[in-house]
């Protein structure tokens, strides 16, 4: 794809990572007019799916088809369908074209492959059709006047002429009808299978619009609008397009999904733990180089230690645990992965780890304290642990985690008087 072609997307993301994935929206994918909202980043770039598929956090990645201001709220419901349908549905063309850059894009095998030519060839061959209508609709406004005129002659005289121009006019529109029938027209479906094409409408309301409108009767809406329109048939298990719709009070926005699953399910974990978009974030803030000796005291099921070693895998890793089972979770995981030379674990406490001093370049952990895990017993715990840390760093660390331990004691004093 040239950068004249480039496409719009845009890609969730979980709360707080926005400012991650748009920088790194930029420096992966070149992208341009990125735009960032609560919960999702909208972008521009020239790239095709496999680049794509290296967004590492972000959650769902999405062909962008329309980005509005938020819709008019009133009191009036079958006004507000009417709007938020007219938002989505457009000509066939468009579609066509929609469909044709989704199709370059998404990179999917199987079905939606096995009726990709049917389905492009449906929406073209409909398009041509009301072309031709309209045409031929000219011709006989023509013709009419035409014959009008020489009926005039003669008082006494009738002219069938136009008669037979509307009944060939009329069997168009039925022929047109007949081969795009809406759901319940009762044909055979083996008479339209060639043309079908399936699709599910998955819609999200939010703010005003919610408190009107929910989000079943606005994806029933415009699902049973889509199926007048292009003569597709919906199927909400295994369809071979998705619409996603999102309205609230920020903006409406209308895609479709890229890949079926989301970027942030990685192939090579095979115990999820901490989320695979946070780990990706947290190790991306230590600035890992080539060579480089990279901690987590606190490794669990061994998240961070996998986003870290698949984005840096020139640098070498080390994982410790005092759990046995994270321990055991965390080796599938990297054996899962691959990385048994890259990634070393060890039983130990986070208290007192047998490593040398100042031998670790970087340090991350997710430290496991806050509501989830409810540590409030021990005061002296979370000091004793970044103290801990701070010794296995090297010198040019110690400041950062310094600072750390700084601001996390002032929270821990909030947290403990919040919590008595």
């Amino acid at each position: 794809m040239s950068s004249a072609e480039a496409g719009r997307f845009f890609c969730t993301a979980g709360r707080g990572l926005e400012p991650f994935l748009a920088r790194e929206v930029r420096a992966r994918l070149g992208a341009t007019e990125v735009d960032c909202v609560s919960g999702k980043v909208f972008f521009r770039a020239a790239v095709g799916p496999g680049e794509l598929r290296q967004l590492r956090s972000g959650e769902r990645l999405f062909l962008l088809l329309k980005k509005h201001s938020p819709l008019p709220v009133s009191g009036n419901r079958g006004k507000m369908l009417r709007e938020i349908k007219s938002l989505v549905i457009e000509e066939p063309k468009y579609w066509l074209d929609i469909i044709s850059v989704w199709r370059k894009l998404h990179g999917h095998k199987g079905k939606t492959d096995d009726g990709s030519q049917e389905n492009t060839l449906a929406l073209k061959r409909k398009s041509e059709e009301e072309t031709n209508t309209a045409s031929k609709r000219q011709k006989t406004e023509q013709v009419r006047a035409i014959v009008s005129e020489e009926c005039q002659v003669g008082a006494g005289e009738t002219c069938e002429a136009p008669d037979r121009m509307s009944g060939q006019e009329c069997w168009i529109e039925r022929r047109n009808s007949s081969e795009f029938p809406s759901r319940g027209s009762g044909e055979h479906p083996a008479a339209n299978e060639e043309l079908s094409f399936s699709f599910r409408v998955s819609c999200r309301c939010s703010g005003a619009i919610a408190r009107i409108l929910t989000s079943q009767e606005v994806g029933r809406a415009i699902g049973t609008a889509l199926v007048k329109q292009c003569g597709w048939r919906a199927d909400l298990r295994d369809p071979d397009l998705e619409i996603f719709v999102h309205l609230n009070d920020i903006h409406s926005v209308v895609g479709i999904p890229l890949f079926r699953l989301p970027l942030a399910n990685r192939e090579y974990i095979r115990t999820a733990g901490l989320r695979s978009t946070v780990a990706w974030a947290m190790a991306s803030l230590a600035e890992i180089r080539a060579g480089a000796l990279v901690l987590d005291p606190m490794c669990g099921l061994g998240t961070i230690l996998l986003e870290a070693a698949k984005e840096w895998p020139e640098a070498c890793y080390w994982g410790a645990d005092i759990s046995d089972s994270q321990l055991e979770g965390a080796d599938g995981n990297i054996r899962t992965a691959g990385f048994m030379d890259k990634i070393e674990l060890l039983k130990a406490s986070v208290k007192a780890l047998p490593l040398p001093s100042e031998s670790f370049d970087s340090v991350i952990s997710d430290i496991p304290f806050g509501k989830k895990f409810k540590t409030t017993s021990d005061a002296q715990l979370l000091p004793d642990i970044l103290q801990e840390m701070e010794r296995t760093a090297l010198q040019g660390v110690l400041m950062s985690l310094s600072q750390c331990r700084n601001v996390m004691g002032r929270w821990w004093g909030r947290w403990r008087g919040y919590t008595e």
